[in-house]
């Protein structure tokens, strides 16, 4: 039985910070053009841009020291395809959402509830860039195990405080 925590990777905020300046990629970032089957008009829309930093692939394969790494996305195994070559990680699990982008219990971010349902009791940390005060509370209330929910701006991305606090966390 795996006695790690869980960390839940979301990838569009905490590793590809979309909504920063367009015309300025963030310092450390490359840029790549991606085709995922959700991309919206994928046969006749440009790719997809996706900054990632390739420094996070070896902080997050440092974490794997203390935690399990999932994909915590839209992308779910696609980013396996498109996120984790680049970012030089293996496959990893993924959360296979029930329904995307649906309702959700008391204000909470529609991923709240199944990041719960697929922790099944076990400690986590969660890195996303909607995680809100009621999502904390919500999980608060309801989850047996530690967990922290550590948000992340969608304009910067992962950084060094971050991968810090989640070495902190887990150990």
């Amino acid at each position: 039985m795996n006695r790690k925590p869980l960390l839940l990777i979301d990838v569009d905020g905490p590793l590809n910070p979309y909504a920063a300046k367009a015309q300025r990629r963030p310092e450390g970032y490359t840029t790549h053009r991606m085709r995922p089957t959700g991309w919206t008009g994928a046969e006749s829309a440009k790719p997809l841009r996706v900054w990632l930093n390739p420094d996070h692939g070896a902080e997050l394969l440092a974490l794997a020291e203390a935690y399990e790494l999932v994909w915590a996305t839209t992308w779910k195994d696609e980013a396996n395809d498109w996120i984790a070559p680049p970012l030089g990680l293996p496959r990893l699990p993924f959360i296979d959402w029930p329904q995307m982008h649906g309702r959700a219990p008391r204000g909470t971010f529609w991923k709240t509830q199944y990041v719960l349902e697929y922790a099944g009791g076990r400690p986590f940390a969660w890195i996303d860039d909607d995680i809100t005060d009621l999502d904390r509370e919500y999980v608060d209330q309801r989850h047996p195990a530690r967990a922290l929910l550590l948000r992340v701006d969608e304009r910067i991305g992962l950084l060094r405080a971050d991968f810090d606090a989640l070495a902190a966390w887990a150990a």
